[in-house]
């Protein structure tokens, strides 16, 4: 499929490379794609083909535009201040967290998936890429496993050691202090 990824980046553009990033054991596994598999089991007839690889881009597209937008929602005000940051970034983490388990069904290597995608997270909040894979790394420290749907307490543990990693203090104090930012987060 190199070929093929070779003219979606040519054509499209650098978002194109990971248009087979796929659920599961696949090209390459532990992604969001669900409209192609691999090589051995999406390619057919010369139209089915041509016809999952453009669902396939599709499909990454559509996932990249998402995460755009839920970054934009999710992220803290510039004007927040060490404690309302830490709510923003904990929350922000356990949504993410949340939808890519959902997406991926925690099959093969989804949490792959889960560290770009926090990266790419921190980063459209100004922090510098190494910075944001060291937050990561630490915050998630080998909890994430495939095959494995990591529960709530989990994933609210990982929010939270990534908000207090990053900012030096608790995600809140009073849970009512935040009551409208939580009913909006949650939408999300």
């Amino acid at each position: 499929m190199d070929h093929l990824t070779a003219f979606y980046v040519e054509r499209y553009g650098p978002w194109a490379q990971d248009w087979n990033w796929s659920v599961g054991e696949g090209d390459a596994d532990g992604g969001v794609v669900g409209s192609w598999c691999c090589g051995a089991h999406s390619v057919t007839t010369p139209d089915e083909t041509a016809s999952r690889a453009v669902a396939a881009l599709l499909e990454w597209r559509g996932w990249l535009e998402e995460l755009a937008d839920r970054f934009a929602r999710l992220a803290p005000p510039p004007q927040a201040g060490p404690e309302e940051r830490s709510w923003h970034l904990e929350r922000a983490a356990v949504r993410l967290v949340t939808r890519i388990v959902d997406l991926t069904g925690g099959e093969s290597g989804w949490y792959g998936t889960c560290d770009l995608a926090l990266e790419w997270f921190l980063t459209s909040t100004g922090m510098e890429l190494r910075a944001a894979r060291a937050a990561v790394a630490e915050a998630i420290d080998g909890r994430f496993e495939s095959w494995v749907r990591p529960g709530t307490t989990l994933i609210d543990a990982v929010g939270e050691d990534l908000a207090v990693g990053l900012t030096g203090h608790p995600p809140y104090r009073d849970h009512r202090e935040h009551s409208d930012l939580e009913e909006r987060h949650d939408r999300w």
